[in-house]
């Protein structure tokens, strides 16, 4: 049989209809056209009554991890919903042809339990962050007791002490210091994983705010005989819209990074306008109708020591590190964290190129539209 003419005879609708996985159509509003049998039986519902659906109204989120699976190439897990209401789990994946989307989900009912430990586990981990959050002034009062009033021995407000004391109360200020910078990061982290943190958008200067956070930093980096070039040659936005205190917490974070790989050189902030293919590649939220101009990318190289590619491993995940030894480490990778965590919840992205003794390559993307404000 010439297998040409056999496939010549099949029918592309019945082979979608009759397919194991539910299947939908969605156009580029979100509304449902066309659904298989397979997602009237999982919906428990019948195919006309899907129709014209919006597809969130059964799907938690449904178009925006739509998108997801679509600029990822790979399956999401979300919750939906029957139109009675019942819940249940599914697996989902989305390709997008002209302005519609051809959706397919599974079931995975089956892993429910799996699934309910996890949920219990993130919300476990959130409520512990909420509560370290609430006690930060219980946990950094005492210690900055211990700076102040060993400062005040060290300047003989006590009465004068013996050069051994002084070499003592030296030792217990600067450890207290470090404590005090290490629960600040680690209680910034503890916030932005939280669900203290709201977006707050605003409408800001951000070659201003750039050169606020350079300037805040200027002891560091002359200690260090570092100087900082800015290139803004590709931006042509001078007020952008996102939160400018999340950003901030951003920049900082990454360029106390940047001067601690850094002994002496230059450290580099670029501000430029990305290809849409840097934006989808990076994992920042894509909106409908946004373009290049929706979007800046900041980076932030140094001439640095560079990090070696075991270093590299899991640098934006704290929780990974925790069975190294080197509190260098684990404390990069709070500070990094927390800039990765604040960026995804301001519909952004952040990753990081680097090459031991050649220096490193922060990467920012930041949406700066109004109408691309990330949902809570």
């Amino acid at each position: 049989m010439n297998i040409t003419n056999l496939f010549s005879n099949i029918n592309p609708r019945e082979v979608i209809k009759n397919l194991p996985d539910a299947v939908f159509v969605i156009d580029s509003d979100g509304r449902i056209i066309w659904a298989n049998y397979k997602a009237a039986v999982i919906f428990e519902s019948n195919a006309n009554d899907l129709k014209g659906l919006n597809f969130d109204e059964i799907v938690a989120n449904g178009m925006q991890l739509a998108d997801k699976s679509y600029s990822k190439r790979n399956s999401v897990v979300t919750g939906a919903f029957t139109i009675e209401g019942k819940e249940f789990f599914i697996e989902m994946n989305a390709r997008k042809y002209g302005e519609q989307y051809f959706i397919t989900i599974r079931d995975i009912t089956a892993m429910t339990n799996v699934l309910a430990i996890a949920e219990k586990n993130g919300r476990l981990n959130k409520e512990k962050n909420i509560m370290f959050v609430k006690l930060s002034n219980e946990f950094k009062s005492p210690i900055q007791s211990i700076i102040g009033f060993s400062q005040a021995l060290l300047d003989g407000l006590g009465g004068e002490i013996t050069e051994k004391q002084n070499k003592y109360v030296k030792i217990i200020n600067k450890n207290a210091s470090e404590l005090l910078y290490f629960m600040e990061k680690f209680l910034e982290f503890s916030n932005a994983e939280s669900s203290l943190f709201h977006f707050q958008g605003q409408k800001f200067d951000l070659v201003n705010t750039i050169q606020t956070i350079v300037k805040n930093n200027e002891e560091n980096l002359n200690a260090k005989s570092i100087t900082v070039e800015y290139d803004f040659e590709e931006f042509s936005k001078k007020a952008v819209y996102n939160d400018e205190d999340a950003v901030k917490i951003v920049l900082q974070n990454i360029l106390e990074t940047s001067i601690k790989l850094t002994d002496i050189g230059t450290i580099t902030i670029k501000v430029s306008h990305p290809d849409m293919d840097v934006v989808e590649k990076s994992g920042a939220r894509i909106f409908k109708d946004s373009n290049s101009m929706s979007y800046v990318e900041i980076t932030i190289s140094d001439t640095g020591i560079g990090l070696a590619e075991s270093e590299m491993d899991g640098i934006f995940e704290p929780y990974t590190q925790l069975d190294k030894a080197h509190k260098k480490t684990i404390l990069r990778s709070i500070t990094l964290g927390t800039a990765y965590t604040v960026l995804k919840r301001t519909g952004g992205a952040l990753w990081v190129n680097s090459e031991v003794m050649k220096g490193s390559a922060f990467h920012i993307i930041l949406p700066v539209e109004k109408e691309l404000q990330p949902a809570e």
